[in-house]
């Protein structure tokens, strides 16, 4: 074979690397049958190749640190105890609220709490997870009360000015038993705070307040507050897909669905995926066969609904298989189909606050972009 670099003449060397990569096509072809033939005859070495070839991911090459950056507001020392021992005006100014203020934004409603519901969710857990002990007893602190029985009742609102009222009423078929009120103010032209709207809602029965941010006119935020008195998760939109763009999408009822939360493995993502948990009824309603399901993949969570269907396998089509690839005893003649509603969302965390907003409580954990030095370490 002519050698490529040294030939002068381009004629030659174009005939020369096209000789090398014929050859080299050729002796990958007959591998390959060879390959075909010898596993042909012993299907083990087909399973056995599989089983070696498969792709390192960065998930694979995860990295479980083995200590987690808190904030300084959650590190006990002197200036936070100073914080906390001072009196915050603020929210002593937004308890003393007038009753003719909270008649104009929220509907009278009964206000008295369910007492007699005590027990409470157990949080996720994983044996993969390790990590520091006092952040992990930091954030269990913070896990709400979720009562199992109970039924969440949800009041979703917009920031201030907002244009996303369609966006704002999809919130209310996605969450179930959410209300969605229009941000407005008082009778003295004043908009209401966030922590007047959460002691509203807390006095009527609310158990979580849900805040869509606007930039641009497109979603930019949503905001996840536990009542009465926190804590507050908040979320940076980065893609919003309405189900009406979705080719082939179906239509939502009223059933209650089903949750699936995936891939939360450390302290922080399983106090998130609680958080969520306390969303939406623990008791579904299997007739409705909607799926809501939260996946978080290297700390982007994707949001996404659909709605599965039962129906007889077509002779073209495949069997029900498996995570190991072979065919399910039982089901060969059956077929699950999935039909996705929307709307699609993708959030990704920035900030859990221990109270309702930004305030002398402080704050557990904030995203910070040194926290993306190494690809292959994630916080959820």
């Amino acid at each position: 074979m002519t050698s490529i670099t040294k030939s002068k003449n381009k004629n030659h060397r174009q005939k020369a690397w096209i000789e090398r990569k014929r050859s080299e096509g050729r002796t990958k072809r007959e591998a390959r049958f060879t390959r075909k033939r010898e596993e042909s005859q012993n299907p083990k070495l087909r399973l056995k190749r599989l089983a070696k070839n498969k792709p390192i991911t960065i998930e694979d090459k995860r990295i479980w640190p083995e200590k987690e950056e808190v904030s300084e507001e959650t590190e006990g020392g002197k200036g936070t105890e100073e914080k906390e021992a001072a009196p915050n005006s603020y929210d002593q100014q937004e308890n003393v609220s007038d009753d003719d203020d909270a008649d104009s934004w929220l509907e009278n409603s009964d206000e008295e709490s369910n007492s007699d519901m005590e027990t409470s969710q157990k949080p996720i857990r994983t044996p993969d997870a390790k990590l520091n002990p006092a952040t992990s007893s930091k954030l269990a602190a913070l896990l709400p009360e979720i009562p199992i029985n109970s039924e969440p009742c949800i009041l979703i609102t917009t920031s201030r000015h907002s244009t996303l009222h369609k966006k704002a009423e999809a919130l209310t078929e996605l969450f179930p038993n959410s209300t969605y009120i229009p941000r407005s103010g008082n009778r003295f032209s004043h908009d209401f705070s966030v922590h007047k709207i959460a002691h509203f809602a807390s006095n009527r029965g609310y158990t979580a307040l849900l805040i869509l941010m606007e930039d641009q006119k497109k979603p930019s935020g949503l905001t996840v507050i536990t009542l009465p008195s926190g804590p507050a998760l908040h979320f940076s939109i980065k893609t919003w897909i309405d189900g009406k763009i979705i080719p082939g999408h179906g239509r939502p009822t009223d059933h209650i669905p089903e949750l699936i939360l995936n891939n939360f493995s450390t302290t922080l993502g399983q106090f998130v995926a609680t958080v969520f948990q306390g969303l939406f009824p623990t008791q579904p309603e299997v007739v409705g066969r909607q799926v809501v399901t939260i996946h978080n993949q290297r700390d982007y969570m994707f949001l996404r609904r659909h709605r599965y269907m039962f129906g007889d396998k077509r002779p073209t089509e495949r069997s029900i298989t498996g995570v190991d690839g072979r065919p399910i005893a039982g089901v060969e003649d059956l077929k699950v189909r999935l039909q996705e509603i929307g709307p699609r969302l993708t959030l990704r965390l920035r900030r859990v606050e221990k109270g309702i907003q930004r305030s002398s409580e402080g704050q557990i954990w904030e995203w910070k972009p040194k926290l993306e030095k190494k690809r292959t370490v994630f916080q959820l």
